[in-house]
Formats: C-alpha cells, structure tokens, sequence
C-alpha cells in the first residue's frame, strides 16, 4: 500500500533523501574509494572494477535499507520514454535454501538488454539483438518508490554492439565533452587558469494538461494518441485570461504537492508551479542543473506528473497539443554554460560592453545559431509540435535571436563605429503608489514570441515540445557552440595582438550575422516576410525538418567533435521518419475506429429519432415541424459527409501504409493521410453541435478542460 502523503513535511528533511547522492557517497564509502570515484566523475578518469565493486555494494545496502529488492539500468532509447530492465539482488539459492543479497561493480557498469526491439534506423538487425547499457556515474543513481515497491534505478548511457548511440544520453554526454574543452580553450586565452570544467546549465519548464481520470477513458483518441482527434471548441476557452496564474483550485494543489514531494525525494528541483494560459493547463520548472542531470530529471519529471496523477483520479497530457483552439505545451529549454568555480560565460555584468569575454562569448552563440538553424529547428521537431509551433502560441518555425533593447544597442555601436562605449542602464520603475516600492527593473524586457531568446544570463530554446526528451536540444546547442568557439580559438591562438583579434573577430561575427537577431513580434505576418527577405529560413514540418540532422554539413560539424558519426545521423533520420509516419497511422486509425463505431451510429440514432419525431408529430396533428425538418437536413448532409470523409481515409491510410518506411511514406502520411484526417474531423466537430449530448458518445472540450 503507498504511504499516503502527510499533511505537513519538512522540504529539507526529505530532499534527496533517495539519491546515491555525493553526502551517501562520501559517509559510506571508504576515503579511498570516495576520492578515486570523484576523480572518475570530475575529472573522466576510467573507473576500475574493484572501485566498482565497492560502490556496487554500498549502493545495494543503501538501497536495501530503502526497502529495494531489485536494480534496474535505466536509460533512455530512441522512444521518446525511458526503459528498464529488472533484476533482483538475490543470488543462486544456498544449500540451506536461503539466499543471498548481492550486486557487484560488473553489475553495475554494464547491462544487456536486447537492441534488436528498439528503434536503430538500421544500425541493429532484428537477429542482432546485443546491446549495452553503461553506468553513467556522473548522474546520480535513485530508489524509486511505487506500487511496485522499491527499486535501485543506475542512470546509464545505451549503445549497440558495434558502438553505435542507440540512445539520448550517449550523445549528449559527447557534446558536453566537446563544448567542455572548447570553453576552457576560450578561457585560457582570456587568462584563466583556475576554472577546470565549463558545463552546460539546464533549467527546463515543463507544461502539461490535467484531465479527470473517468473522463479520460471515455475518449479513445486521448487513450491511443495522446491527444483529442475530435472536439468542438466550447463556448469558453482562454480569451478572458482568467486561467493563467490563477488561483490554483485545490485538487490540483493536493496533486502538485504530490508531485513535489516525490520529486523532492528524488532530488528534483522542483521550484515553481502555476496554472497555465489554456484551462486545464499548467507548468512545473525545477531550478538548474547539469545538462545530464537536467535530461534525467525532466524524464522523472513526466514519469511523475503521469503516476501521480493516477492517484488523484486525474490523467496528465504532456502531448503537445491535446486540444484544438487553446494553447499547447512546450518546454522552454534555459541554456547558459558555468565554470566549476561559479562563472557563468553568459552574465553580461553591469556594463555588457566593456565585458570583452561575453561579448566574444555572446558572439559565437549568434553565428552558431545563424549558420546551424535548420539543425536546431530540428532538434525540436515532433509530430505533436507540428500543430503547435508558429500557431499565436508559440514561437515560430523560423529561428531568430531575441537579445533585448540594451545588448541589440552594443551591437548596433560594433557594427556601425566598430566600439563600444556606452550600455543602457536599467531605471527606476515607478508605480504612482506612495506605499509600493520604488524598485530598479531590467535594462531589458522579455519577448515571449522569440524561439532563442535572451534573457538575462542564458538562452531560453522555447521550440522544444511537452513531451519530447531535451536531450537533443541541447546536444545541438552544445555542439554548435564548441564549433563557433573552437573556430575562434584557432584564430585567436595564433593572433600577434591578442586584443585586437578578439575585436575583430567579435565585429566579425555580430556584422556577419546580425540577420539571426529579432526583437519584434515573431507572431507577425510581417516578420514571416521579413525572415524570408533575409534569408531566414522557414520549416513548418516535422517532416521537413528531418533531412538537416544528416546533411554533410552536419555530418562533418558532429563527426568533428565526436558526437555523431554519419551512420548514427542516418540511423536517427530513418527513425524520425518512421516515428512521423506511425504516429500519423495510429491517429487515422484511431479516428477511423471512434468514427465508424461512436459517432456514426450515434448520429444515426440521433437522426432516426428525429425523423420518427417529425413523421410522428406530422402524422398526428400536422403541426409545424419546420425546425426538426431544418436540424434533420442539416444532420443528415454532415452525417454524409463524415461517412465520405471515412472512405477517404481508409483508402489513403492503406496505401500510405503500403509505402516502405523512409521519407517518402512520412510525406504520404503529412500531404494525405493528415490531410484526410482534417475533412474528416470538419463535419464531426460540427455535428457535435447539433446532437443531442445525452446521445453524443464521448465528454466535450467542457467536460474535460472546464470540470476537472
């Protein structure tokens, strides 16, 4: 039975407290053992196996004492979700018939769960079934604690036989590596020698959608993809603003504080909650961590929202865009890169313009952006995001820089005289109100339609969809920006005036790129203009955004660095693909399904009822039977309608179905399928209106988004 959630808790008390954290390490590990482990993790040094064997059996009695009775390696395949494999601590029974409770240093550095089953885009055929998961030590492992009871869960990396990244983290950690050591390039020749390590910060806010539990199941669409496939808008949505930041009604402060508390426990910095613009709607945002660490804990993140939420008779949506006509969920992914002694390469200081460093640093992020945009467009492509991106939601499908009014103005003075010499200074912001304070407030203000957005000391990547890993995000963030350093670096390195080479090259790059940066409305049809006029260009779809990650233009930018080889590109393009075109499948076929068996006979039944009423009605007395004669008409037409709409996409799914996986059978599924799908849904949104609700087989748009 689960521990019911007291009342009251202590924060501090129980954060962490099932983490293999450094504070468990350092109290049960020998010296010796604690400080040879430090090295591995800080430093990546290789981690021997009677080190290992230490740290495995530590971690097991630890997770023992926290009623474990099996461990998993839990990684994170190319499926959008983590996996797992379980194994028990207990070895081959004694000769007494007890047994014992084991778990060596082997067992926790590498696991073999099958890699025929997962997504490879070719790399594994289905008879190669080896595959490895390693230990990744600089993530810290954890007891998870569920209906299932408790389990030891190892952050671990996932990889094929042959080597290959069959995973999200294997990568991402290659990326940390390459902006690591071309940070520290950076630095050195700025003249710090006492930083050891720069890592990407990450600090991603999560939205997602609560729904009742009862009403969930109602709706086949919601249970198959994740997302309503019909609804007719209700007569209230969003326009009166009165759901953002609103005051949180109590099931669902019960159920965040759920949340929270498990989240604690494992670790999680979970700092804000609040309601979100859409009904229904609402946002979770932990403070920064290490990129790694900030992957595996947004995983936890929607692992939690989603089990948690069962308990409370609720359902979370993290789809991006469950319901038509009120806003989606996104994942706003906050960058920025920080030394081991507390620097952060992106705080521009009080006077930005005498910051040389940042400005280098500021510099190389706008050509990275500029020269790689449709490889960062897709990093946040999702079949999900399709429906939400550029939708007067949020940001656009075109990639632009918004820097704010004080560091635009620095640029402006590189660009035109070639110095700067003056940065706007933020004023004293006045309320008028003689008992509120007076307070100092920013030199810059925010702009919620940028897709990269500045915003203090960081970039804010707000493409990224609800549901999708950040991982990607970020491996492309990391490497583009090691790219951009790296290539000044190399001029730098060999400048006979050291000083004068960083302005030039700092000149260089704002000039040569200035085109990426927009500080205007990106909701605007005048700036989908403008972005054309200079160059910018402009992905809608999923679909074509999937051929930029394997480009030879990306294949030598991630085979430089050693993020990616080709054939880790291709695999990965072949599983978008594929990933497109099944999801779109799964939709026709659910709406066929609730189509063809829930709302055709309903309406049917509807219909019959109302011309047995007229004939009934005519026969007996001959009254006026106009409006039911207009309502049968009008239902009948749509009724034909949808029936024509569901031959249509019968025949389109089949043969879109027929295609070999690739893109040429994603294209089918986004030119026909998805289309037959929308004259599909028309007619049913708009019979919803019209037939009686006790007869309409699943809850409406109010049910879900209003009473929950």
């Amino acid at each position: 039975m689960l521990e019911k959630t007291p009342d009251y808790f202590n924060v501090t008390d129980i954060f962490g407290e099932n983490v293999f954290n450094d504070s468990v390490m350092q109290e049960r590990l020998p010296k010796k053992v604690y400080k040879k482990l430090r090295e591995v993790i800080e430093e990546g040094k290789e981690l021997d196996l009677e080190t290992a064997d230490v740290v495995a059996h530590e971690m097991k009695e630890w997770a023992i004492e926290k009623g474990a009775t099996h461990y998993t390696h839990w990684f994170q395949p190319l499926t959008g979700v983590t996996a797992e494999k379980h194994d028990s601590f207990i070895t081959a029974p004694m000769p007494n018939g007890k047994v014992l409770m084991s778990f060596s240093g082997k067992e926790l550095i590498k696991g073999e769960p099958d890699a025929s089953s997962f997504p490879s885009g070719g790399l594994r055929a289905t008879f190669e079934a080896r595959g490895y998961t390693a230990w990744d030590c600089t993530s810290p492992a954890f007891v998870r604690q569920d209906a299932a009871g408790a389990t030891l869960c190892i952050p671990t990396a996932f990889c094929s036989y042959t080597g290959e990244a069959l995973d999200q983290k294997t990568p991402l950690l290659r990326s940390m590596a390459a902006i690591n050591e071309q940070s520290l390039r950076l630095l050195r020749l700025f003249g710090n020698t006492t930083s050891k390590k720069v890592t990407p910060s990450v600090g991603p806010e999560q939205e997602y959608f609560l729904v009742d539990k009862e009403k969930y199941l109602k709706r086949k669409d919601l249970i198959y993809a994740g997302r309503t496939l019909f609804g007719a808008p209700p007569a209230k949505g969003q326009e009166m603003d009165d759901h953002y930041f609103g005051a949180i009604r109590e099931r669902i402060a019960s159920y965040m504080k759920d949340v929270n508390k498990e989240l604690w426990k494992l670790g999680v910095s979970a700092k804000t909650q609040h309601n979100e613009v859409a009904p229904a709607q609402h946002e979770l945002a932990p403070i920064y961590a290490e990129a790694n660490i900030a992957v595996d804990h947004n995983q936890l993140v929607m692992e939690t929202l989603k089990k948690v939420a069962g308990r409370h008779g609720l359902y979370c949506l993290l789809n991006e865009k469950p319901f038509a006509g009120v806003n989606g969920s996104g994942k706003h992914n906050n960058w920025s890169l920080t030394t081991d002694d507390g620097i952060n390469l992106l705080d521009p200081g009080d006077t930005p313009h005498e910051n040389i460093q940042f400005l280098l640093v500021l510099s190389c992020i706008l050509k990275a952006v500029d020269e790689h945009a449709e490889l960062l467009r897709e990093s946040a492509a999702d079949v999900g995001n399709d429906h939400r991106l550029g939708a007067n939601e949020a940001p656009p499908a075109i990639i632009s820089i918004f820097l704010g009014a004080q560091l635009e103005d620095v640029l402006k003075q590189l660009i035109s005289t070639g110095e700067a010499t003056h940065s706007i200074e933020g004023e004293m912001l006045k309320t008028g109100v003689a008992t509120l304070p007076d307070f100092m407030k920013d030199a810059t203000d925010r702009n919620r339609t940028s897709p990269f957005a500045f915003t203090g000391n960081k970039f804010e990547f707000r493409m990224v969809g609800s549901k999708a890993s950040i991982a990607q995000p970020n491996v492309v963030l990391n490497t583009i920006v090691a790219e951009a350093f790296a290539e000044v670096c190399d001029t730098l390195e060999k400048a006979d005036d050291f000083d004068m080479a960083v302005h030039d090259l700092i000149k260089k790059n704002v000039t040569e790129h200035q085109r990426i940066v927009f500080n205007g409305n990106g909701y605007s049809d005048g700036w989908v203009e403008e972005a054309e006029r200079r160059g910018l260009p402009n992905i809608r779809s999923m679909v074509d955004a999937i051929p930029y990650l394997a480009t030879d233009k990306s294949v030598a930018l991630f085979e430089r660095f050693g993020v990616f080889t080709r054939a880790e590109l291709e695999s990965r393009v072949e599983v978008e693909y594929e990933t497109y075109a099944k999801t779109i499948n799964i939709e026709a076929k659910a709406m066929m399904n609730i189509a063809g068996k829930q709302i055709i006979p309903a309406v049917i039944k509807y219909a019959t009822s109302l011309a047995t009423s007229v004939n009934a009605v005519t026969a007996a007395c001959g009254a006026d039977v106009s409006v039911q004669t207009e309502l049968l008409t009008e239902t009948s037409t749509l009724l034909a309608e949808a029936q024509t709409a569901l031959k249509k996409l019968h025949e389109v799914t089949e043969k879109a179905a027929a295609i070999e996986e690739g893109r040429v059978q994603a294209v089918a599924y986004r030119d026909e399928v998805k289309v037959a799908m929308d004259e599909l849904r028309a007619p049913i949104d708009k019979l919803e209106m019209i037939v009686d609700k006790d007869v309409w087989p699943m809850p409406s748009y109010g049910d879900l988004i209003f009473e929950v």
